[in-house]
This record gives structure tokens, sequence and C-alpha cells, in this order.
């Protein structure tokens, strides 16, 4: 199914055969969260409490950590957090009900964070996301919790109105027939539709993953799978089209009141569209827009070297 597909380029990139690609973790566990337990992995333990250690979240909503494993390069300098989101990966058979969706709201998910930090006790922490995992790293951001050092936004959904205003001018540079068979189908609700989908497929060409193929190196590795009913249930049926909860979701008002520096890194024909993350960068006081040359939204897999290297140059600069 093209949903189960995009669900793996959302929330996992490909990433290089270093001696990193399938590095074991230090440590692994479960913590207790609001609704169950969810799976984590830690690299770099040598570094817990001498630099503030790095929590990655996934995209989707209803990815699994594994599209984060490009962040395990970092652990040769932070303590490194990778996990699976409440209902998701190898966090979905702790959840009391994989289905209930009283979790699967934007405050829970935050409110992992804090719940990692306590299990793990980890009083500095630096929070990283790609896609959905970028607006729990804004939401995060927000709060300016105590230890809170610096924020990286990947691709962030910050404003739902904004990200689908954006795709509909990506949508209209697509060949004809693709623009037009989606806004057919969408007018008709018929997302199932072949034409849709082979639509859509030509949309996720040029702005998930522009590379043919697209670089893909172990990375569903462990064979975990992607929450679909949640990715359905809180976005909608493709990339472009929100119709689920997180249709009217909108945190750009309170960027302004981020006080850690924060780093907004995106793909140059990127569904979040670099005008829009330089806008939203520039609401917040200490910010830097990186634009990755010719990438979509699969920014990690498309150009790990450079993205892992613009995020390691940016923490030695702002982390003193």
């Amino acid at each position: 199914m093209k949903i189960l597909r995009l669900l793996l380029l959302i929330s996992i990139a490909a990433f290089t055969s270093s001696s990193f690609a399938h590095q074991d973790p230090d440590q692994s566990g479960y913590i207790q969260v609001d609704g169950g337990k969810i799976w984590y992995r830690m690299n770099g333990v040598e570094h817990l409490g001498k630099t503030p250690a790095i929590i990655a979240m996934h995209g989707g909503p209803g990815g699994t950590h594994r599209g984060l494993m490009p962040y395990v390069e970092l652990s040769d300098t932070y303590p490194v957090i990778l996990y699976d989101q409440l209902g998701n990966g190898k966090s979905a058979k702790f959840a009391d009900d994989i289905n209930d969706q009283s979790t699967w709201t934007v405050e829970h998910f935050v409110n992992e964070i804090d719940q990692i930090r306590d299990a793990l006790g980890l009083e500095e922490v630096i929070i990283a996301g790609h896609s959905w995992g970028g607006t729990l790293s804004a939401e995060y951001a927000v709060k300016n919790m105590p230890g809170l050092r610096a924020s990286i936004l990947g691709s962030p959904l910050i404003s739902t109105p904004q990200w689908v205003a954006d795709n509909n001018i990506w949508i209209d540079q697509l060949p004809a027939i693709h623009r037009d068979n989606i806004r057919k189908h969408e007018t008709a609700g018929t997302f199932d539709d072949p034409e849709y989908r082979a639509a859509e497929d030509a949309f996720y060409d040029e702005h998930m993953c522009r590379q043919d193929p697209c670089p893909d190196r172990g990375y569903r590795d462990g064979g975990l799978r992607g929450n679909r009913t949640m990715y359905r249930t809180m976005w909608g049926p493709s990339e472009f089209t929100a119709d689920g909860t997180l249709k009217d979701y909108d945190i750009s008002p309170q960027l302004y009141t981020i006080k850690v520096p924060a780093l907004m890194i995106c793909g140059e024909f990127d569904e979040a569209a670099p005008k829009s993350c330089k806008k939203f960068a520039n609401m917040i006081d200490d910010a830097k827009t990186v634009i990755v040359p010719n990438a979509g939204h699969a920014i990690t897999a498309e150009a790990h070297d450079f993205v892992i290297k613009t995020i390691r140059d940016w923490l030695e600069e702002k982390i003193k």
C-alpha cells in the first residue's frame, strides 16, 4: 500500500553503510508512559551528565524510530535516545490498547518527552525531530522546560493550513494529468482510486524522495512497521490532504516564545516548503535555517552526510 510506504519514508530515512548503520544500543528497554510502555534505545551512555542528551522524535504520526538512526552517529559526543512513540513500532504491543485514540493527541506525545527525561534522569537535553517529530520538537521548545538546551526542527509540520497551501502549489506544478487527477479524486473523496494513487506517486517522486530508487540500506531492519490507522486518523489519506485531527493544527503563533537556539532544516523541494520553514524560523529569536539542495522531505535518506554534518556543526557552535 502506498500509505504504508509513505509512513516508512516519512519516519524512516535511509542511512549510509557506516559502522553506525546497524549499531546496537548501549542501553535499551521500556518506559512507562500514560497508556502503556514505550521502547527506547540509547547510544553514547558514557557521555551522560557530561553533554546534553539528544532525544529524537520520529515522524508520522504513526512511524518508528528507524528513520532517525542517522542520529546515532552523534553518540560519539552526546547521549542519543531514539524511541517508538506509544502505539508504534516496538512500543505497539505495550500500549494498553493499540487503537485507543484517547492517546492520539499532540499533548500525549509531547508529554512522553518529559516521561523519558524523568525515567532516564536526563537533566539537560537537545530535542530533535523530523516531520511530525519536528512538530513535537517545536511543541516542547515552546514550553521552555528546565534543562532544554536546543531544538532541531527537521522538515517540521508547524501549521497544517500552511502545509496544505504549500503542497497545493507543488501540486499545481505537476504534469496536468497528475494535477487534475488529484483534484478530481480529492473532490470526490475517492482516495483509493488507482488514478489518485498514481498521481500521489508522482508527487512523492518530486517532494518526498527525489532519488530513484530512494536510498535504502537496511533501515527496515527489524521488521518494524508504522501504524497506518494512527496516520490516517490524525493526518489524512496523503501527505498533501489533511482531514484528520491535525487538520487545524498551528503552533506558529507560539514560536516567538522559544528561548533556546533552534535549527530549521528542510529540503529544497520539501513538503515542508523552504519559504515557510524560513518564515517560521524567523519567528524564533535564535534560529538558523538550512535548505538541503535538491532534496525532498526524506532529507536524511537523500543527503545523509550533509544533514548530519549540518547538525553536528550547529551543535558544536551552540552547545558550549
